[in-house]
């Protein structure tokens, strides 16, 4: 690991001019935040992220779960993966989003991993991972040896000749269908960006992956309230029990009333290079009857534009019988 610098920010204005001094808030930047640390202490150790200076923002006050009066909740950046998967409010309301995290990762990651660091989690792919190896995401232009290689947990959806990389966050699945918002600090006024908004597709560009600017300090993320009688699930479709990627998984939330779909809202992990959701199929389902077959068109929907890869061409239909099995778990 490259020698580093160690600062611990006393307050939220001395950790944004720290970090709006390095050149950009995207990977190889020269200062970081540090938070939990479970994923960028890891990259550092393989070399893919090497910052000359770390910022501890862990005494910034970006810690709560508070409910709004519209019964909406507040989400501090800093909150654990476990205090927010185990409360009461997200349990209740939020299902999908307390089974989601409860799939990733381990107990004692989940205990340290926060909820600002699991939108921002980087790409699992092995190329990325592998400085020995080309990657536009970390050296722009040098190509992408994933869309001839070992691409089966990879991208078919938002992909581009530059990248295929997938989006490996179990939270941000669930959090996209929740219509969640981030809500940012920085040099200038602070700011709410909508999730949907928040991830940048690879284009040829792949190495920006959100709309973060330099100095940005994510604070919090907000939920909107939940419809009257919406219910939710969140399934994980991966290669061993536990402790393992997506291949596939949906996020799911619906009102269900005489037997007709009132609201639908949902999200893919595992298939695209940012979480992925589309309205239009959403809007296909209102009105239509709670039923097997009705889900299974908006599946069709959802997977129209899917690019799969030498290996990875099994997740149309895998994609398609998740969303079908999360819409019965959540409605039933």
């Amino acid at each position: 690991m490259k020698p580093f610098e160690l600062e611990r920010a006393t307050d939220r204005a001395a950790a944004i001019a720290a970090a709006a001094a390095s050149p950009t808030a995207q990977q190889g930047a020269s200062i970081r935040f540090l938070a939990g640390g479970t994923t960028l202490v890891d990259l550092m150790k393989l070399g893919v992220e090497q910052p000359e200076r770390l910022v501890d923002i862990n005494r910034l006050g970006l810690e709560g779960i508070e409910e709004h009066r519209d019964g909406g909740v507040r989400i501090g950046a800093a909150v654990t993966n476990s205090d927010l998967a185990q409360h009461p409010l997200i349990k209740q309301r939020y299902a999908a989003l307390s089974e989601a995290i409860l799939a990733g990762a381990s107990t004692q990651l989940r205990n340290v991993a926060t909820t600002a660091g699991n939108l921002l989690q980087r790409t699992r792919c092995v190329y990325f991972r592998n400085i020995a190896t080309p990657c536009n995401k970390r050296e722009l232009g040098s190509g992408c040896p994933a869309i001839e290689g070992a691409n089966r947990m990879l991208a078919i959806l938002g992909t581009s000749a530059a990248c295929i990389a997938t989006n490996p966050s179990d939270t941000a699945v669930a959090m996209m269908a929740y219509d969640a918002s981030v809500h940012v600090e920085g040099v200038s006024a602070a700011r709410s960006i909508a999730l949907k908004d928040f991830y940048l597709l690879p284009g040829d560009r792949p190495d920006r992956e959100n709309v973060l600017r330099p100095g940005d300090l994510v604070t919090h993320v907000t939920l909107p309230p939940p419809p009257l009688g919406e219910k939710s699930a969140y399934l994980k479709l991966r290669d061993r029990a536990s402790y393992e990627f997506a291949l596939v998984s949906t996020a799911a939330a619906v009102v269900v009333s005489n037997g007709k779909i009132m609201s639908a809202r949902f999200a893919l992990g595992g298939v695209g290079t940012r979480p992925w959701r589309v309205p239009e199929a959403e809007g296909a389902l209102i009105g239509q009857p709670a039923a097997e077959e009705s889900f299974r068109r908006a599946a069709d929907l959802v997977l129209t534009n899917a690019k799969p890869q030498s290996q990875n061409a099994f997740k149309v239909e895998l994609a398609k019988r998740c969303m079908l099995e999360t819409f019965k778990r959540a409605w039933r």
